[in-house]
């Protein structure tokens, strides 16, 4: 899979292709059904399929301080729309610039002048252009003046609710990670690095955590403790009990991720990991002495063990 910054990083020779256009944040179970099936569209009629993003997220530059808490990073975006067969992705920088773009412009500079679509394929809601000006309707219209056609797809859920990006950001914010895995098909990960702590998972309760540092404007799963994965850069995947919260028994501020590897021994820091929740175990507590601590710590990674042997 090829991916370009910018239009204009189009590759030499693009030829005629199936576009689908959206943020995709998260790459949840709806965005998957649509893409796939673009992949496959394209597949079947020998074009190429291509997937158009942005970053940052429009809202971030639209309206300043609005944006939501990211389900994914850039990186594990594109990694995740390769999982999905499509030939490219195209991540057009979002900008002042671009925000004031008729959807006319947008439809000419983007999907005909670059891309050559053929079809285009989106969400039943998709709006585009200057104030979300552009629907279905107005890129049908265009569609026919161009020469490409539009496919509209259905929105997913269950009886619950629509899956969308809003939909699972509720439900990573409360802690409802089994929720949030249905919607994205997959579990709930967060990457970072691991970096040094305050050090007394190993000096003191005997259970050494990998301290994750991650972007601050991803979304993280509620405050409490959750069995869950530590996946390492070589694709390894490792049993963990894992920490969200304060450590308010130490009466700690600073909000930490940190991650109790079942089983294993090895040196992390400093080395890329993602984390992914099962499971949620149960809420922070504060305990009166570390002796309950180290108990409840016991109870947890006995109750992780179980989580994932199910699993």
């Amino acid at each position: 899979m090829e991916i370009w910054r910018g239009i204009q990083a189009t590759p030499t020779g693009w030829g005629r292709s199936v576009v689908t256009v959206g943020v995709f944040d998260g790459v949840h179970r709806g965005h998957a059904q649509l893409i796939g099936s673009a992949a496959k569209q394209a597949r079947e009629r020998g074009l190429k399929s291509v997937v158009v993003t942005f970053d940052p997220h429009p809202a971030q530059v639209v309206r300043p301080g609005s944006a939501p808490m990211r389900l994914s990073t850039l990186s594990r975006r594109c990694q995740l729309l390769a999982e999905l067969g499509v030939d490219g992705v195209c991540v057009l920088p979002f900008t002042k610039e671009m925000s004031r773009q008729s959807p006319e412009e947008f439809v000419h500079t983007v999907l005909v002048e670059r891309l050559h679509a053929a079809q285009v394929m989106v969400g039943e809601n998709f709006r585009f252009g200057y104030k979300a000006a552009g629907n279905l309707d107005l890129l049908r219209n265009l569609g026919q003046q161009w020469g490409f056609s539009v496919v509209a797809a259905t929105l997913e859920g269950n009886d619950e609710a629509t899956f969308s990006s809003t939909y699972i950001r509720t439900c990573i914010a409360a802690g409802a990670v089994s929720a949030a895995a249905e919607a994205l098909g997959r579990e709930y990960d967060i990457e970072g690095i691991v970096v040094r702590g305050a050090g007394r998972g190993g000096s003191q309760l005997g259970f050494p955590t990998a301290n994750l540092s991650y972007e601050s404007d991803v979304a993280v799963v509620a405050d409490g403790i959750y069995a869950g994965w530590l996946t390492r850069a070589d694709g390894s995947r490792h049993a963990a009990a894992i920490s969200v919260g304060t450590n308010p028994t130490f009466a700690g501020e600073k909000r930490t991720l940190e991650a109790y590897v079942l089983d294993f021994d090895e040196d992390l820091y400093g080395e890329q990991v993602s984390i992914s929740f099962t499971e949620r175990l149960r809420q922070m507590l504060k305990f009166d002495n570390v002796d309950e601590l180290i108990w409840q710590i016991e109870t947890d990674v006995a109750q992780t063990r179980e989580v994932l042997k199910r699993q």
